[in-house]
């Protein structure tokens, strides 16, 4: 196994210096992109999905649980499958608290093809709490974009897709897959891919570290059990 050079303390911080100019450059080209991304433009979803979960039926706007925006993972796993992605499984479980998502007005669900009674079975195996819903029987993953046909045959690839609303109305903002997901499962690395971000002071475009009329993103901060809805 190849490993790295044994140098003096001396010359491994010259290293880490020039290093970490070309890390904060990394950090502003980022948070330029993020910027840009909030700039995208939206779409109307107005096709009524009809989802399966843990209280029965659910449409895209109660995925939302009452909160201005929400987050997709689209978890593959097809009906015909006994188990769900080990892949999927592996991004699911570094997935942190959602108290820290809520605080900004934001929901996480994950969603498959798989029918319900699939699903729940596995959900408990794994242990995990995140709501996880059902697209059986609607053409939500086809729509966007997890669920493709090749040669005749259905097949799936992970992904993760963002949605605000506004009242009653939801648009569908941002989607994002396979290579795209790298980097992600962390509050801050979800928030970066919706239009109202972090919702922070300093991001651009000005305006929307505000939009729940609370102070901004870093200020709502609390210990986990202490958020209020």
């Amino acid at each position: 196994m190849s490993l790295p050079e044994i140098v003096s303390r001396a010359r491994w911080r010259r290293a880490r210096e020039e290093l970490l100019v070309k890390e904060k450059a990394a950090t502003r080209a980022r948070d330029a992109l993020n910027a840009e991304r909030r700039g995208l433009p939206m779409v109307e979803v107005e096709e009524e999905y009809v989802f399966e979960g843990g209280d029965g039926k659910a449409s895209l706007f109660d995925l939302f649980e009452g909160r201005r925006q929400l987050v997709v993972y689209h978890f593959m796993f097809a009906p015909e499958w006994d188990a769900g992605c080990r892949s999927c499984s592996a991004f699911l479980d570094q997935v942190g608290h959602l108290a820290h998502l809520h605080a900004r007005g934001t929901s996480f669900a994950a969603v498959s093809r798989a029918p319900y009674t699939k699903i729940l079975p596995f959900k408990a195996r794994m242990g995990w709490t995140v709501p996880w819903y059902s697209s059986y029987g609607t053409d939500f993953n086809q729509d966007f974009g997890v669920t493709l046909e090749y040669e005749g045959e259905l097949t799936e690839r992970p992904g993760v897709s963002c949605f605000l609303r506004d009242v009653d109305r939801v648009f569908h903002t941002y989607s994002t897959y396979e290579r795209g997901l790298d980097g992600l499962g962390s509050t801050t690395s979800f928030l970066d891919l919706t239009a109202l971000g972090r919702q922070e002071e300093w991001e651009e475009p000005e305006g929307r570290a505000s939009a729940f009329g609370a102070p901004a993103g870093s200020e709502r901060l609390r210990y986990h059990d202490e958020y209020e809805e």
